[in-house]
């Protein structure tokens, strides 16, 4: 059980403030990205920090759980927080949440869908990215205007 599941039970689907960690994965120029099975929309890995754990923690679990993968390092880009971060799941639970954002640094492992929070996963150039969730779509504009895709 998570942190965020054990706090549902108390207040049901209504609005949460949550910490977490969003990782960018770069392969030859090409952004990883995973196809959520809950909207249905590509994003990044990432996910909600547990009790106890550092955002690089977080960062370094959540690309495992999704992904497969593992980073040597997580250089940290930027912190996003505000209403740009409030999104409404499909079941109706409500999130804000404050974000930092990493780049994974010498990646490695076998790519594969780790978790049933995704149904695909792979590498796509910037001129040939799927429909991004609204989140993604905000952090893919900030890596690409600032020269990191």
């Amino acid at each position: 059980m998570s942190y965020i599941s054990d706090m549902r039970k108390y207040i049901g689907h209504a609005p949460m403030l949550t910490a977490g960690a969003t990782v960018v994965v770069l392969k030859e120029k090409k952004l990883l990205l995973t196809l959520r099975s809950d909207t249905h929309t590509w994003g990044l890995p990432g996910g909600a920090i547990e009790l106890g754990e550092s955002l690089e923690e977080t960062a370094a679990r959540e690309l495992m759980e999704e992904t497969n993968l593992s980073a040597e390092a997580f250089r940290f880009l930027k912190l996003y927080s505000g209403k740009e971060l409030h999104f409404i799941y499909p079941n109706g639970d409500e999130l804000y949440t404050v974000t930092a954002l990493y780049l994974a640094e010498n990646v490695t492992g076998e790519l594969r869908v780790n978790d049933g929070e995704n149904t695909d996963i792979g590498y796509f150039a910037a001129d040939a990215l799927p429909e991004l969730e609204p989140r993604a779509a905000m952090i893919t504009g900030f890596i690409a205007e600032n020269g990191i895709f």
